[in-house]
């Protein structure tokens, strides 16, 4: 198989989808690797590299397209991406579907076979691909969240983890997932006032074996939402539905009651987000106020970090890709469930279910079989 791995043109996009030990491990199964000029360099890695791992480097995004049989990309095709793709092509990404209907629209057209990075799922539920960016984004949301309290972000001015005398700020997260655990983590480690609202029994029992004091953990009211929301200093978004849109938990008029200067880092912005009044933003202009409130909504958050986020999201990703590669698409999604669960787009026609309900479009039942 011919396998391209292009530059990213999302903006501050910064991460690549294969590292030259990844390039290596497909070239020795006999795949040709295609690697778009500087497709590393955000992350630290340049093209010799590249070529000392067996790839063929090209500076035509063009030419890449048109020869490859699989692309490995980071994030969501974009419309000059779009426009290269060609019918029967598989694209391996983050797509985020859900949240966007005129992109799936327009991937559906070119009948490509579109395999979700955060739709991957193993037998016990988990999303190994999306899980490792979701925990770097944990981490950098308080960051982010640090910074929006500065004054000269818009924010009231107060240190995340207060000092002797002076309350620290009180931090709300929505999601105890994977986002939400690394979030806590890192406001704790700070100092501040930790409240985790999640609604799986189960995983709160969890969430506190794991946590501790470090965080207060509860199965929140419908109330108790308003009343952590509107009285925290900060609140971070990290709701997670598999391939779907976040469910918009934080209301516009939660949001109006906040306090004037607190701060929401919407981490689930790239499913649409689970604040009634985000948008997204990117990483040169991360904040802007509504209702005084100051709101983030970077949809690539990870890219801040990409050498990390690199090495963590191939780690991940590869061992699939391989997969994929070796046996083809459908071969591989008939023998593992795991890839078939990633498949969302396919010739045509949408596979998942989720992305079909929030359109109200119809899906196709992928039997393992080529599309018909």
């Amino acid at each position: 198989m011919i396998i391209g791995v292009p530059r990213e043109i999302k903006p501050e996009e910064r991460r690549v989808a294969a590292t030259p030990d990844g390039v290596a491990r497909l070239v020795r199964n006999g795949h040709q690797v295609i690697i778009e000029h500087n497709a590393g360099a955000g992350s630290g890695i340049f093209d010799a590299s590249y070529k000392e791992a067996g790839a063929t480097v090209k500076r035509d995004a063009k030419e890449l397209w048109g020869k490859a049989d699989m692309i490995l990309k980071v994030k969501e095709p974009l419309e000059p991406e779009i426009a290269l793709a060609r019918e029967g092509q598989i694209v391996f990404t983050f797509f985020h579907l859900a949240a966007d209907k005129h992109l799936t629209v327009s991937l559906l057209r070119k009948k490509i076979i579109g395999i979700a990075y955060e739709t991957v799922q193993l037998a016990d539920g988990s999303l190994p691909i999306l899980r490792s960016m979701s925990e770097i984004a944990g981490y950098l949301a308080v960051q982010l969240a640090a910074r929006g309290l500065e004054a000269i972000n818009g924010g009231r001015g107060v240190v995340m983890g207060g000092i002797p005398g002076l309350s620290p700020a009180r931090v709300t997260i929505v999601g105890g997932g994977s986002t939400g655990v690394r979030a806590a983590e890192a406001a704790a480690g700070m100092g501040a006032r930790v409240t985790i609202l999640e609604i799986d029994r189960k995983r709160i029992n969890t969430l506190r074996g794991m946590l501790g004091k470090r965080a207060h953990v509860k199965l929140p009211s419908a109330r108790d939402v308003v009343h952590e929301v509107t009285q925290s200093d900060v609140v971070i978004g990290a709701l997670l539905n598999p391939g779907a849109r976040a469910s918009r938990v934080v209301t516009r008029a939660m949001v109006k009651k906040m306090h004037p200067g607190s701060v929401i880092v919407d981490v689930a912005v790239d499913q649409g987000g689970c604040c009634e009044t985000i948008r997204p933003t990117t990483h040169d202009k991360p904040f802007y106020s509504l209702y005084g409130v100051v709101h983030c909504g970077i949809t690539n958050m990870p890219s801040a970090v990409p050498r990390s986020s690199t090495l963590a999201l191939t780690k991940e990703s590869l061992p699939f890709a391989l997969e994929i590669a070796n046996k083809g698409y459908f071969a591989a999604a008939r023998e593992n469930p795991a890839i078939m669960k990633g498949i969302d787009l396919l010739e045509g026609k949408l596979t998942n279910p989720a992305v079909a309900k929030a359109f109200g479009m119809a899906y196709h039942v992928f039997n393992g079989k080529p599309s018909t």
